[in-house]
Parts: C-alpha cells; structure tokens; sequence
C-alpha cells in the first residue's frame, strides 16, 4: 500500500465500544484474520461453528472494543477479568490493513480497561513463530514465557465421577455459595484469581456448564468451566475446557486426573466427540497426564505475561486454560 495511504488510513482510525449491530462484520474480520494469517484455503470459515465474538462481547460488553475507518468496523478487541489476573483477545484486524498501526490503537482501552480493574498479572496468547505479535504485545510490557499447547482428544465413555456436581443443576439460593466456593479454590490456585464472570456468562448464555468436584470436606476439589458445542467457543461436537483447575497440594495430580475423568464425563452426556483442552507447558506433570490420556497438541502458540512472572504457570500448577 502506498505510503500515503498508510498515513490516511492511520490517522483516520477511531477506537470505541464495539457496538452490537457490528458484531456480524467484527466475527467475519476475526475469522478471515485468523484464517489468511495461518493460510487456511477458506479463511471465512475458519472456527466453523465456535463463537469468539458474541459471547465475549455477551459476557462484557464495556469490554470490547471496535476500531473504525471512515464509519467502518475493521478490527477488535476483548478485555477479561478473572480477579487478579487479566488478559485479552482475540485481537483482529481485517487482513488488507495489517501493519498500520491499528492494533496498537485497539491496544489501548484493553490497558485502560486492566487498570480499572486493577489486575496484578496480565496476559494473552499469540503466536509464537510470528516477530510482529511478538513485538507489537512487547511493547505494552508483555514477555513471552512458555508454549502452551491447545489440545484434543476423541471423547471416551467413562464412569462417573463421584461428587461431581453441576452448578447449572443447583438452584438459584446455592449458586451463590458455589461461587464462593469456587473463588477459595482458585484463589489457592494464584492470590486473588475468580473465574465468577465466565461461570456466570457460560450459564447465562447457555454456553455449556461448569463441573464443581465436592471433596471429603466442604471445600472444593476442583472445577471446570466448560463450552459445549456450536454457538459457543467449543464449536460443533466439541466440548471445550476454557478453564479448569484442582486444589493445590500432595493429592493435585489425582485430583487432576479426576478432573479430566469429570470433563469427559460431561462430553459423553451431551453427545459430544471431541474434548479440547489447553495447558502451559510450565504446568509440565498437568501436560504429561494429558498426553497420557490421549490428548494431543493441534493449535500452538505462546503466552505473554505482564511482569514478566510465572502467575500460575509453574510445575506444581494442574491448570487448564489458553488465554485465546
């Protein structure tokens, strides 16, 4: 493009609310990004029947965010709380205006949005064998840190699980205290992490369920918020593990393996085939039992962090989550 037009297109970019009559023409420019960037031969239909846009923009609407050229929509932005820990994305800009300068300016309301909330660790997914991304997230004071394989596995029927409870099946009175619950376990997990606003936003919109593991006590064992099938983030026949995680300590490794068992467990009873998972490289015994199980890597990319700090990505860490 003609350096004229670079300096026309880049200061004529606006950055605003992503506004919901737009969220049609944001989900095209989010897949066509995505799928010239890894040179799919259809990038319009890549991530077919998951949906990355609407139930971002469902879940927090203050926290989307659209660019603009003369009126139009060309790129996006997502912003997350999860309590201490932040992080952002799918960040999308439509291909013909790569390397203008826009993302930048998507970047900035996500960093506004981190400081209202006053997270302590931020952080994203990218891909790892692209400088620019690398470069661009840099910047912002990201660092890349370890791979972090998103994985799959063809579901197998399996036994249940015993104290496995659905916090969809609970009435509206015991959710409260489910969440409360929730937040001890993850707060054991990393000081101050809550994963309430994407239990919340998978019941509210119907996206798939979170499995709550009931120990010998009253604490929790583990949990995992789950997307189930098209229209959410798992896509047609796949049940999707945004994020899971077990109590911290000595029995961590089997209260995993009960985890991945009650995961399963759900796919098979909402007639899924496909279990998708991704897990920090960091998290290394986490990674082996999930090899074990037949899981295997089809997506790799990098997590950046912002310190540069391991947050819950450490050996001793049986977490799943992607940060896409």
């Amino acid at each position: 493009m003609p350096s004229r037009k670079r300096t026309s297109v880049a200061a004529s970019v606006s950055v605003g609310p992503l506004a919901e009559p737009d969220l049609d023409r944001a989900d095209e420019i989010f897949r066509v990004a995505f799928g010239t960037f890894l040179g799919v031969p259809e990038p319009e239909t890549f991530f077919g029947t998951a949906d990355y846009v609407r139930t971002r923009w469902a879940a927090d609407p203050h926290a989307a965010f659209a660019a603009t050229v003369e009126g139009e929509v060309v790129g996006s932005n997502f912003a997350a709380d999860w309590g201490s820990v932040g992080y952002f994305g799918p960040l999308t800009v439509r291909p013909d205006l790569w390397d203008q300068g826009i993302g930048r300016h998507l970047m900035e309301p996500i960093m506004a949005c981190f400081d209202t909330w006053e997270n302590r660790h931020l952080g994203l997914f990218t891909f790892s064998h692209s400088p620019k991304h690398l470069e661009l997230y840099r910047r912002y004071g990201f660092w890349p840190r370890f791979l972090t394989a998103i994985m799959k596995k063809q579901v197998a029927v399996s036994a249940a699980v015993p104290g496995r409870v659905l916090y969809g099946e609970l009435t509206a009175a015991e959710q409260p205290e489910a969440l409360n619950l929730s937040r001890a376990l993850t707060e054991s997990v990393y000081d101050g992490l809550s994963l309430d606003r994407e239990i919340m936003a998978t019941q509210a919109q119907g996206l798939g369920e979170t499995i709550l593991l009931e120990g010998s006590d009253s604490d929790l064992e583990g949990l995992a918020v789950c997307h189930c099938g098209a229209g959410s983030e798992a896509g047609e026949d796949v049940c999707f593990v945004k994020f899971g995680a077990v109590r911290p300590g000595p029995d961590a490794a089997d209260r995993f393996e009960r985890l991945l068992t009650a995961c399963e467990q759900l796919a098979t009873e909402k007639g899924l085939g496909q279990l998708d998972a991704g897990v920090n490289l960091a998290r290394q015994d986490a990674y082996r039992r999930m090899v074990d199980r037949g899981f295997r890597t089809w997506l790799q990319g990098v997590t950046m962090h912002k310190p540069n700090e391991p947050g819950y990505s450490h050996s001793d860490a049986y977490v799943i989550d992607d940060w896409r």
